[in-house]
C-alpha cells in the first residue's frame, strides 16, 4: 500500500506542473484541431489527443503539453494495474477501479464527464469552450485521481490483508475457529464438597490403619528381644 500512495503522491506532483500550463495545453489541442480541419467535435477521447500530438502539431511546445498530458493518463492506467494486485478489495472497491480503467480507456468518449469542486479546470474555460470542446478532457485526470484515492481510503477500511490477499487471520484461522480449536485449560474440574469429604474420611480412615499397624509392629519387635519366659531357679 505504501508503494501505490507514493505512485499516486508522483502523479499528483506532475499534474500540479501540468495544471500551471492548462492554457497552453487549451492552445495546442486548439491549434491542432484548427489543423486537423476538425473543429466542429469535441476533444473527446485520449485517442484523440493521441492523434493530434502524432499528426497535427507543428511546434515543440504543443508536443511536449500533449505528451505531458498521455504520459499522466499512462501513468495512472499503470497505477490501476498496480491496485488489483495490492488488495483483492470487494464490491465498492472494484466499482471504483473498474470506473478508473474505464475512464482510462483510450478510445472512451470523455466528452461528457466534467470535474466538480473542489476542482476548477472547467471553470477555468471559456463557457464555449467548457460546454462543447474541452471540458471533458481536462476533467479526465482530477476525476480519475479522486477515484483512486476513494479506493486507498476504503481499502483502510477494511481487515488488513497481505499483497496476496490473504486474510491476515489466515494462519489462524478466523476468530470463531480459533476459538474452537484453543487448547482446552489445564485446570482439573472442580470437585464437589460431597466427594470432597469422602475423600477425608477415607484418608483418615487409612491413617488409623496405618498408626495401628505400627503399634503392632513395635510390640513384636519388643517380644523378640526378652526371649521366651523361663521360671526362676539355679541354671546349668
Amino acid at each position: 500500500m505504501n508503494e501505490v500512495k507514493e505512485a499516486l503522491r508522483n502523479i499528483e506532483q506532475n499534474y500540479k506542473l501540468f495544471l500551471q500550463q492548462r492554457f497552453t495545453f487549451i492552445g495546442a489541442l486548439q491549434h491542432s484541431r484548427e489543423n486537423a480541419h476538425d473543429m466542429l467535435r469535441p476533444v473527446g477521447s485520449i485517442d484523440q489527443v493521441e492523434g493530434y500530438l502524432n499528426h497535427h502539431c507543428n511546434n515543440t511546445t504543443d508536443r511536449r503539453i500533449l505528451s505531458m498530458f498521455i504520459n499522466i493518463c499512462n501513468d495512472l492506467s499503470k497505477l490501476c494495474q498496480q491496485l488489483e494486485t495490492v488488495h483483492p478489495g470487494n464490491s465498492t472497491t472494484n466499482g471504483i477501479l473498474e470506473r478508473c480503467k474505464l475512464l482510462l480507456s483510450h478510445s472512451n468518449d470523455l466528452s461528457a464527464i466534467r470535474a466538480k469542486y473542489p476542482h476548477d479546470v472547467v471553470n477555468h474555460l471559456s463557457c464555449e469552450e467548457a460546454k462543447n470542446h474541452y471540458g471533458g478532457v481536462v476533467s479526465l485526470i482530477p476525476i480519475v485521481m479522486d477515484c483512486i484515492k476513494e479506493w486507498v481510503a476504503h481499502i483502510e477500511k477494511l481487515p488488513w490483508r497481505n499483497v496476496s490477499g490473504g486474510s491476515a487471520l489466515s494462519e489462524k484461522g478466523t476468530p470463531q475457529e480459533a476459538a474452537a480449536g484453543a487448547p482446552t485449560s489445564q485446570t482439573p474440574p472442580p470437585v464437589h464438597l460431597g466427594a470432597q469429604t469422602s475423600v477425608r474420611n477415607k484418608d483418615k480412615v487409612q491413617e488409623s490403619k496405618n498408626v495401628q499397624k505400627d503399634q503392632n509392629d513395635t510390640e513384636n519387635d519388643r517380644g523378640k528381644q526378652k526371649g521366651p519366659w523361663k521360671p526362676p531357679g539355679r541354671h546349668a
